[in-house]
């Protein structure tokens, strides 16, 4: 299993250490360690004197970088307005606090936020590091001990009260018919790829599954990369800066990107989860893993295998 030491992303083999993380997007921005090293001493001096290296990531929306023993800095890949970024990274870091306050397991806190400088053009932020191991989506599939862990944090998320809060209307966690543009787009990239007419079947009847029930607290992204382990245990969570509500069923993507049937089945039965909400768990996972077999089939084959490996379950399971 590939150790795993800093927020949002994974090692898949000591090479994996670089000074110049992979391009993945189109509007990519250059961050590599001497940048970022010029930064953290320019605006947080205290941490003048630690060492900063990059650490090649799992994850596709941040450039991680270790900063001594105890921080990770985080810089954004994706050009963006800085203003626009500096708000979503403020509401990042208020979500990332309330999550560690109720989650039963570790979570990074935010530490700060960094300014836009000559050599990089966005915020950025620093967060507490975790110890841990990266989960992959077949290490644990038949722990009963990490399914129970699993289960356990999405009970603990969807007691906390949402209070004021509310479903923001993008992304995942809403309704299912508003993806479709997108998963059109998946289809059509996916042709060489995948078994496209019997996706598109799928998705056909995932799409119309009606609402299980109110929305309640969630992570949001509960894939392998932002979940770490000590041999079977859950030790830590990561990347916990979208926790808001949504569709209770969006946290179930956990079961089918990490664990066989058997265990699938045993978080149903703790969470008691129902048919539709069961279901709808499935067809946020689906679509999630759609996006990731043809974007990433160069830039980011592990994220590639990760939708692989999620849609094969999807399509093998009699009850989806």
């Amino acid at each position: 299993m590939p150790r795993r030491r800093l927020p949002g992303c994974s090692l898949h083999s000591a090479s994996a250490w670089s000074n110049v993380p992979p391009k993945m997007h189109d509007d990519q921005l250059p961050i590599d360690a001497d940048i970022a090293r010029s930064m953290i001493r320019d605006q947080f001096p205290h941490y003048a004197d630690a060492p900063v290296v990059h650490l090649a990531s799992g994850g596709t929306t941040n450039g991680i970088f270790r900063v001594g023993r105890e921080v990770a800095a985080r810089f954004p890949l994706r050009d963006a307005e800085p203003e626009a970024c500096a708000a979503i990274l403020r509401r990042e870091a208020e979500a990332m606090a309330a999550f560690a306050r109720h989650s039963p397991f570790a979570a990074p806190l935010p530490l700060g936020i960094g300014a836009p400088g000559l050599r990089y053009p966005l915020p950025w932020s620093l967060q507490s590091w975790l110890e841990g191991d990266v989960a992959t989506p077949d290490g644990l599939c038949s722990s009963d001990v990490f399914a129970r862990d699993i289960a356990s944090l999405i009970a603990h998320l969807r007691r906390v009260d949402t209070g004021s809060l509310r479903f923001s209307g993008k992304g995942r966690g809403g309704h299912l018919p508003d993806h479709d543009a997108w998963m059109e787009t998946c289809f059509q990239k996916s042709g060489d790829l995948l078994d496209v007419p019997r996706l598109r079947a799928l998705w056909s009847r995932l799409r119309t599954l009606p609402r299980a029930g109110p929305d309640c607290m969630t992570h949001g992204d509960l894939i392998p990369a932002n979940l770490l382990v000590r041999g079977e245990t859950l030790v830590g969570v990561l990347d916990t800066g979208g926790f808001a509500p949504a569709d209770p069923a969006l946290d179930l993507v956990a079961a089918w990107h990490l664990f066989d049937r058997t265990r699938r089945g045993m978080i149903r039965t703790l969470l008691g989860a129902g048919d539709v909400e069961w279901s709808r768990g499935a067809a946020w996972a689906f679509q999630q893993a759609m996006g990731l077999v043809w974007y990433y089939r160069l830039s980011n084959p592990a994220m590639a295998m990760l939708g692989r490996s999620t849609l094969a379950r999807v399509l093998d399971d009699p009850d989806i």
